[in-house]
């Protein structure tokens, strides 16, 4: 069975992707996502907060001091945030790079424009055989217009791009007005591949406390519907490698969404909820099933239930939600 796959012009051994999770922090647990069939690994996220952090703890330990005696003026402590933050994350790059065979993955976290993008360029000598560029933001501006919003989103788009040379994944959010359009926007401002879609952490309240904590809850297979119909919608409509996420918990999933036109699937929840493992379980069903249906390979399969391939490409949009309700019956 041909199980490979392009993604953000990586050739890939299969479409098992672990998305970035606290599980990719490990090197260990790199090795075994590996060993299991992982076909490339995204790592945990780098976070603007921690890179601006960083910097200006740089600042700080610079400028402190500097004046007071005349040795000080090349005298250089090494600020703690700085070693632990960027430099480190740059050593997990490159230590990942060397024993893996599969595409190591890099992953940002931001929602602003600044001086932590020129963090990106030191991805490519740490030897990442790409970027995910994860954008999350709560936009609770009264003032601010959904143009602003998505202008900001797709110049920070163009600054990762002019300052690295390696393929960029842009990880988005579905709550746009006008998504197709959105997409287009982040391909034409740099995007190499789009990852559908973001999960927003939403707050929760501590009764006892009485304080705002968040509150991580695992994705369950209905996730997965959300991202579906946007691949479907845009495979084959936008020059950009489409990675589905969210909800995907088994080899059914996978092929679902490997249908519909997604190059790549990603996985969080059901290996947390699983181990790491269970990837080989997702990549043997996901054999099994396609012997059963007589495909021969990933590219035969790929998009060919898309919305641009579909008998009735209405489906994918209102006719499915009218459809459903209508079709819904009460229990007896």
């Amino acid at each position: 069975m041909d199980l490979r796959t392009s993604y953000l012009g990586l050739d890939l051994e299969n479409p098992l992707v672990p998305s970035s999770s606290p599980l990719s922090e490990n090197l260990d647990n790199l090795r075994r996502m590996e060993d299991a069939g992982a076909g490339a690994v995204v790592l945990h996220s780098l976070f603007e907060e921690q890179i601006e952090s960083d910097k200006n703890a740089l600042d700080h330990y610079l400028a402190h001091g500097t004046e007071s005696y005349a040795e000080s003026l090349t005298y250089l402590p090494e600020p703690v945030e700085y070693r632990l933050g960027v430099r480190d994350y740059l050593e997990l790059v490159r230590r990942a790079k060397e024993m893996l065979r599969i595409p190591v993955i890099a992953s940002v976290n931001g929602s602003a424009r600044g001086g932590w993008v020129e963090v990106v360029r030191q991805f490519d000598q740490a030897g990442a055989s790409a970027i995910e560029l994860n954008l999350y933001n709560v936009e609770a501006d009264l003032a601010r217009g959904a143009a602003q919003v998505e202008g900001q989103i797709q110049d920070i788009v163009r600054e990762f791009r002019a300052v690295t040379t390696l393929p960029l994944a842009v990880k988005i959010g579905p709550y746009f007005t006008a998504m197709a359009n959105m997409a287009v926007g982040l391909v034409q401002a740099g995007a190499d591949g789009l990852v559908l879609f973001n999960r927003f952490y939403q707050p929760d309240i501590d009764l006892d406390h009485l304080e705002v904590r968040p509150n991580i809850l695992l994705s369950t297979p209905q996730a997965m519907r959300l991202p579906l119909r946007w691949v479907a919608i845009l495979h084959g409509r936008i020059k950009a490698s489409l990675a589905a996420t969210g909800g995907i918990h088994s080899h059914e999933d996978v092929a679902k969404m490997l249908l519909v036109g997604a190059d790549v699937t990603m996985m969080c929840s059901a290996l947390l909820k699983n181990g790491i493992p269970y990837l080989s379980q997702v990549r043997s069903g996901l054999v099994r099933w396609m012997e059963k249906m007589e495909y021969e390979s990933v590219s035969q399969m790929k998009g060919s239930m898309s919305q641009r391939t579909c008998e009735n490409p209405s489906a994918f949009e209102r006719a499915n939600y009218v459809k459903a309700l209508a079709g819904y019956h009460l229990p007896a």
